[in-house]
């Protein structure tokens, strides 16, 4: 018997021997749309989870929720990101509700075991019970609770898929992506606030969107209000990284090391988006946007092809791309630290 890799991207080894195999589906467009490189189906019905925070942040910015409340960069990085859990990400939490004038109990969203191994081993130690606070979604709640207010509905059921607030995220989400309103369906999130399901390449077109925004941010005049927010929000995520997710994490590493040059976002079972700035590919004369999807949610194995297309696209020096050295092609160990296995990812994902 043998195993058809064609549409495989990437491959676990144990001892020479094949473990597992990971099939994916990459999306390349540049900022107007078009699609320049593609990996199996770049049109997937995806549920992007958590990488669709950026566009859920969007509707927020647009209630007038940030200068009603004083948020700041670092809140609204927050809220776009899936945090680790750590002192400083529940903290900026609370800061951010007590803004509000509301306490942790309107939260809809629930305590869970942190994102970090750090962070809960020290919970472990110390007993902790994680509230609402600390969950990895944490900021895209607090945000929620502001832009409800600042719209004048009831903060009470925020999340609720009829909710005025849920309505206007549903629209602003599918505007973003340049999706008719019925373009996205919708289920439920692991948090509780209803999460978007269209199209991969329109989650690499949001993403192109940003870093578009961000390129063109020195020149406000031309900008349009949602121009300046979409830079806005390219800007807080690429500052504050560490709001993004947290210590030794993918997308806080991908974005310190490219230096403001691209923005990251992971999203659950499996999916990530990058916006990459015009001058950081070579060539390029418009930002692009990258998304890819993993078939069977593996986040190592996502990692491991985001880099890679990274590369195979020109994109980051030497310096940028060994910054994600633990990310990129894992080794296997076993309890004993022996190397027993390895990834691979294969070397023509994407074709220039």
């Amino acid at each position: 018997m043998t195993t058809d890799f064609s549409q495989t991207a990437a491959v676990v080894y144990r001892g020479g021997i094949v473990e597992s195999t990971h099939r994916a589906h990459i999306a390349v467009v540049d900022a107007s749309g078009q699609m320049l490189q593609a990996f199996n189906d770049p049109h997937r019905l995806t549920l992007v989870r958590s990488a669709a925070k950026p566009a859920q942040a969007l509707a927020v910015i647009e209630t007038g929720a940030l200068e009603r409340f004083g948020f700041d960069d670092g809140d609204l990085a927050l809220m776009c990101g899936s945090n680790s859990s750590e002192p400083r990400h529940i903290e900026r939490t609370r800061s951010m509700l007590a803004k509000v004038g509301v306490n942790e109990d309107a939260m809809r969203c629930g305590g869970h075991a942190p994102l970090s191994d750090a962070v809960w081993r020290d919970w472990i130690k110390r007993g902790f019970e994680p509230t609402p606070a600390c969950s990895n979604c944490s900021g895209k709640h607090a945000g929620m609770l502001a832009a409800a207010s600042a719209m004048g509905a009831p903060v009470e059921d925020y999340h609720a898929a009829g909710h005025p607030l849920q309505l206007r995220v549903k629209q602003t989400v599918a505007s973003v992506c340049d999706l008719p309103d019925d373009g996205v369906q919708w289920g439920i999130d692991g948090c509780n606030l209803p999460t978007p399901a269209f199209p991969l390449d329109r989650l690499a077109r949001l993403y192109a969107k940003l870093a578009q925004a961000a390129d063109t941010a020195t020149n406000t005049q031309t900008q349009d209000a949602r121009t300046q927010a979409l830079a806005r929000i390219y800007r807080a995520m690429t500052t504050h990284p560490e709001m993004v997710a947290g210590e030794q994490r993918f997308c806080t590493t991908l974005m310190r090391a490219f230096g403001g040059d691209l923005v990251g976002k992971v999203g659950a079972d499996g999916s990530y988006a990058i916006g990459v700035r015009r001058g950081a590919l070579p060539g390029a004369t418009r930002a692009i946007g990258i998304a890819v999807k993993v078939e069977d949610g593996n986040v190592g194995a996502l990692y491991a092809i985001v880099v890679a297309v990274l590369r195979q696209l020109g994109i980051g020096t030497t310096a940028q791309l060994d910054a994600l050295r633990a990310f990129d092609q894992p080794r296997i160990r076993n309890t004993k630290g022996v190397e027993t296995g390895g990834m691979d990812v294969r070397g023509d994902l994407i074709k220039r």
